[in-house]
């Protein structure tokens, strides 16, 4: 696990919640590995649209958190957690693929990514307690700044944030993995760099910076990765000018 990624959790964790009850992200199966299955279908939703020229099976996914406002942390969290639970998803298709170290990349994705989940439940329970159970997005042309201006989130929405358009073969389940998350990391850079001029929260600000280090760096891997295999596509560059913030 990245001691970047997983201090960082600790930090924020501390901050917020000292002395508050810790609550698991709600997400079939818990926070193990076993027990999860793909998602086909993914569709879209309105909002902020990815880079140009992203892979067709993981393209035009958009990831609309809505304006600034009190209630933008808890639609980022909402929105963010779904995004997230679509990498573990992902991530256990190659769990078991030993070279050029996917495997080991998808397990460690897998590992950081639950870990803020995790924090990120109990920032909700902390932050929000008034909030419904349900995860919420905004509702257009609603208050930013009240729970009344905030909707469930649908199942299209939570597809869209999922970002999984197939189930791979085991012949094509390596290259899937790899384009598929890089262009998944790429939606998650959009998202924090969202929140960066959105959110004050100090809390909400560091996730979103520790985001874009780490997952700027996973790109990397994943790029030579697919390198690897002779693969080198333009697309793979879209998310460049997200790697800083």
């Amino acid at each position: 696990m990245s001691p970047f990624r997983f201090t960082a959790t600790l930090i924020g964790l501390a901050s917020a919640l000292t002395g508050a009850a810790p609550a698991l992200a709600q997400m079939p199966g818990g926070m193990n590995h076993e027990g999860h299955q793909g998602m086909p279908g993914m569709m879209n939703m309105p909002g902020m649209s990815a880079p140009a020229g992203s892979a067709p099976a993981h393209a035009a996914h958009q990831h609309d958190i809505g304006p600034a406002g009190e209630t933008y942390d808890l639609r980022y969290i909402d929105a963010m957690v779904k995004h997230h639970e679509g990498a573990l998803l992902m991530s256990e298709f190659v769990f078991d693929i030993g070279s050029p170290g996917v495997g080991a990349l998808a397990n460690e994705i897998w590992d950081d990514q639950a870990n803020e989940i995790k924090a990120m439940g109990q920032w909700r329970k902390a932050w929000y307690p008034e909030a419904p159970i349900y995860p919420v997005a905004y509702l257009p042309g609603g208050d930013p700044n009240s729970m009344n201006g905030l909707t469930r989130m649908s199942a299209k929405q939570i597809a869209a944030m999922q970002m999984i358009d197939s189930t791979p073969t085991k012949k094509t389940r390596v290259t899937w993995f790899l384009e598929g998350m890089l262009h998944h990391h790429g939606a998650a850079l959009m998202m924090a760099h969202d929140a960066l001029k959105k959110s004050t929260n100090p809390t909400i600000l560091g996730l979103s910076r520790n985001i874009v280090v780490a997952q700027s760096g996973e790109i990397f891997q994943i790029r030579r990765m697919l390198q690897f295999d002779g693969l080198n596509k333009p697309e793979y560059h879209n998310y460049d000018s997200l790697f800083a913030w």
